[in-house]
């Protein structure tokens, strides 16, 4: 399943509305779209939207109690909004320790199961977790999991950006090719073209919406 260029930026769009307007499992502070869309192709194999979001700082963990006992799930009012999960217990999503795990409620709340959307959700910045995720996969030998630099941020704070949106409609904003972003970040020449590789290798084997959360 692919989506046309002006279905993707639609829902693109139709992420940031919602990060803008309704309640969220958890506070998002960046939206950020990267890869595909961003590079301007047609059609958009995959979506992928990189969220940043903060820590729960007004939450009410009284209330965790109530959810052990109805769900099964431990840290909601620690690690998810209460108050969001009353709204949308169907959407209430736990990490394999049996705790409210917020990229998936994020992801459940966002994206349908059979969209080709890849969502990344950290709690630090896009710029910043690029360089971050790259050492240490350069480290691990595990290219698959550098995220791909060429983004565009679309809402930051509260604030729209108009600008990124009219250059992702009109295909305009410039970037070099995913090896050459790769050395531009430090990686010699052959091991860029490896790194890309496996980055593109592992996004064909995906299927359906994905999400992958991470701690900076």
């Amino acid at each position: 399943m692919t989506l046309d260029r002006d279905d993707a930026l639609d829902r693109v769009e139709a992420i940031v509305d919602a990060v803008e307007t309704e309640p969220m499992p958890v506070p998002v502070r960046e939206v950020w779209v990267y890869g595909d869309a961003a590079l301007g192709l047609d059609p958009v194999e995959r979506l992928d939207v990189y969220l940043t979001k903060d820590l729960l700082m007004d939450g009410d963990a009284d209330r965790e109690a109530d959810f052990v006992d109805s769900h099964g799930i431990q840290g909601v009012g620690k690690s998810v909004r209460a108050e969001w999960a009353d709204e949308h217990p169907d959407l209430l999503r736990a990490n394999p320790n049996g705790h409210a795990a917020p990229e998936k409620c994020l992801a459940a709340h966002l994206v349908n199961d059979d969209e080709p959307i890849h969502l990344e959700v950290c709690n630090a910045s896009f710029d910043d977790n690029v360089t971050q995720r790259l050492r240490g996969a350069v480290d691990r030998g595990a290219y698959e999991e550098i995220l791909d630099p060429r983004g565009a941020c679309l809402w930051v704070d509260g604030t729209r950006s108009e600008d990124a949106f009219e250059k992702l409609r009109a295909s305009e904003l410039p970037f070099p090719t995913l090896s050459e972003s790769l050395e531009m970040l430090g990686l010699d020449p052959d091991e860029a073209e490896t790194a890309a590789g496996e980055i593109h290798a592992w996004r064909e084997q995906q299927d359906g919406a994905t999400v992958r959360g991470d701690v900076v």
